[in-house]
């Protein structure tokens, strides 16, 4: 938690900020409908397909008021081609059940309106920025922390990195972060190769998903002069055996003080991919422990069999 000291010069600074947000970024969107808490990825993707403003349950709440407790609400951060319903609604009522406020956006919208994480993700991590000084403002609390998954984490680490966010942000979470970004089996390196390619990535899945591609000059901006920025506590949560991010290392953290977490090294049997790593009940045990450190426990270790849910994901995608 911060200092009193740093809590006001906090505040001063999201006063001013809430002056500057530019006005050339399109606001996040806060969905609110209600909606069933899942406990499977497909099953949510599924869902948020025919309900575009479905809220992960218990989040997005203006009224919620931190306690002390738990004074930092938790703002979290989808992924490409998603919505913070279909990639949240399982953790999004654990957090709630824990005690914090919660808060979920869909950034990035493409222009077509049918799908998130499709924009440039400076502009995305604006939009992170608008929401977060404005649950700031709701809420009364000096900072947040902020949980990513995929291009998320990179949107919220652009956001903390890179227009300010350290001042507002205590903790950073990242799950299955593209913090090197990612070959994709060798896949990624060939498209860079030939020419013209990346722009077609980019028209089909969205400009973020190309500034994701390992080497990208998005990458070596964000990660110049360290992956990290000093007065943020930094957690990476891993798989070995993710199917985007490859190597797998480059998931992790590379600054001395960065937190770095394999899945496999706590669950040796727990081979949870990319794509389900939301809904992995030993993923989401230690993403609370970074949010909750008081109250961290190990997680209960669930077996989890090489490549399961990820075929589903997929369809459900279609």
């Amino acid at each position: 938690m911060r200092g009193p000291r740093r809590s006001l010069i906090t505040l001063a600074i999201v006063a001013a900020a809430a002056l500057l947000v530019p006005s050339a970024h399109a606001g996040p969107v806060m969905p609110t409908a209600a909606a069933p808490e899942q406990r499977d990825h497909a099953d949510a993707i599924r869902y948020a397909a025919s309900n575009r403003d479905a809220a992960p349950p218990g989040a997005n709440d203006m009224s919620c008021k931190p306690t002390a407790a738990h004074p930092n609400p938790v703002v979290l951060v989808h992924g490409t081609d998603a919505t913070s319903y279909s990639d949240w609604a399982g953790f999004a009522p654990i957090l709630k059940a824990a005690g914090f406020c919660v808060f979920a956006i869909n950034y990035g919208t493409s222009p077509d309106g049918r799908s998130n994480g499709y924009g440039v993700i400076e502009d995305s991590a604006a939009q992170l920025k608008a929401m977060t000084l404005s649950i700031l403002r709701a809420t009364g609390a000096a900072t947040v922390d902020v949980v990513g998954y995929s291009q998320g984490a990179a949107v919220a680490r652009y956001f903390v990195n890179r227009l300010g966010g350290a001042y507002v942000v205590d903790r950073w979470v990242g799950i299955a972060s593209p913090t090197y970004g990612g070959t994709m089996y060798g896949v990624a390196p060939v498209v860079q190769a030939v020419p013209g390619a990346t722009g077609v990535v980019a028209g089909e899945f969205g400009p973020g998903l190309a500034q994701l591609m390992a080497g990208s000059d998005f990458l070596d901006r964000l990660n110049a002069g360290g992956d990290t920025v000093p007065g943020v506590e930094y957690t990476s949560i891993a798989t070995r055996v993710d199917e985007v991010i490859q190597p797998y290392t480059n998931a992790l953290l590379r600054d001395p003080g960065a937190h770095n977490i394999v899945v496999q090294d706590v669950c040796p049997d727990t081979e949870v991919a990319h794509f389900t790593f939301t809904y992995d009940p030993t993923a989401l045990r230690l993403a609370l422990n970074a949010l909750d450190p008081a109250n961290a426990r190990a997680p209960t270790c669930v077996p989890v069999p090489l490549g399961a849910g990820i075929l589903d994901v997929v369809l459900a995608s279609q």
